[in-house]
Formats: structure tokens, C-alpha cells, sequence
């Protein structure tokens, strides 16, 4: 078994559209990026990749990268799952957190575990998705963006 872990934030900006997991989500302002910027899926991909040893997100999908401009994270989220497939690994679990004064995130919470589960071909049970606030302290907390982290743990051999 092997374990990796994850973490990404981004600002937060009028004009541009809130994803997280891959669900659009009601909001006044989205998240800054060169794709969706779908932070929660960004921590995920790291922990991921991080378990099996190889290099960060910035690394698979440049953000130098005009191709990658507004991509859907969940699209690379498939393609880091094709990578660790191809290196006879399947995912055991998943855990992220997010963190962010606004929205709460608890009503898109089945949504998000939907689409990472078809993602990466894990069951939604052993999927964990939870968030908190940064009780108004930081960049979090005073509602500049959001930040996510991630751990992950894979196993490199036949599914069970």
C-alpha cells in the first residue's frame, strides 16, 4: 500500500465560474486558474500521484500549456488514473478536505463523490469528502480562496 498526499489552493475571482469535484457550484465569484481551477480535484490528482511516486500536477498538465486552458480537472483526473492503471496500480481510498468560509459545500457533497467515483473507478464508500472553515484567519478566512488537501491510498497489483 502506498500513501500520498495533496494540497492546492486558489483565489477566488468575480467572473468565473465555482467548481468543485467537478460540480458547478452558486457563487458570486469561481476559483482563478488556467483550467476550472477545480481545487478540490487538484489535491486529489497530487495525492495521487504523489502515492506512486511520480511528479506533481504542474508537471502532467502545464499551466504554460495552452491546451490545458479551462480544461475540466475531472478530465485530468481521469487521465492521472489512466497513468497509475498503466503502472498496475488501483486506488484504495480517497480523503480530501476542503477549506473555505463560503459556500458549504454539504449539499454537493453526493455529487462530488459521483463524479470522482466514475473518475477513478473507486465506490463512493471509500470516497471521503468533508469541509471546514479557516474560522476567518488567513487567506481562507477572510474569503480570498480556497484551499484543499488530499490523501490517497493505492496499492499496486490486482483490484480486489
Amino acid at each position: 500500500m502506498y500513501i500520498g498526499f495533496g494540497y492546492d489552493t486558489h483565489r477566488l475571482k468575480k467572473g468565473r465560474e465555482l467548481i468543485l469535484g467537478g460540480v458547478k457550484i452558486a457563487a458570486s465569484e469561481g476559483l482563478d486558474g488556467h483550467s476550472d481551477a477545480d481545487v478540490l480535484v487538484h489535491a486529489l490528482m497530487d495525492a495521487l500521484l504523489g502515492a506512486a511516486g511520480l511528479s506533481d500536477i504542474g508537471h502532467f498538465f502545464p499551466d504554460t500549456d495552452p491546451k490545458y486552458k479551462d480544461v475540466s480537472s475531472i478530465s485530468l483526473l481521469e487521465s492521472v488514473y489512466k497513468e497509475l492503471k498503466k503502472q498496475n496500480f488501483s486506488v484504495n481510498n480517497v480523503d480530501v478536505t476542503v477549506i473555505a468560509e463560503v459556500p458549504r459545500i454539504c449539499p454537493f457533497i453526493d455529487d462530488i463523490k459521483e463524479n470522482i467515483s466514475k473518475a477513478i473507478e473507486l465506490k463512493k464508500e471509500r470516497i471521503g469528502i468533508k469541509a471546514t472553515t479557516n474560522e476567518k484567519m488567513g487567506f481562507a478566512g477572510r474569503g480570498e480562496g480556497i484551499a484543499a488537501a488530499a490523501v490517497a491510498s493505492i496499492r499496486q497489483g490486482k483490484k480486489r
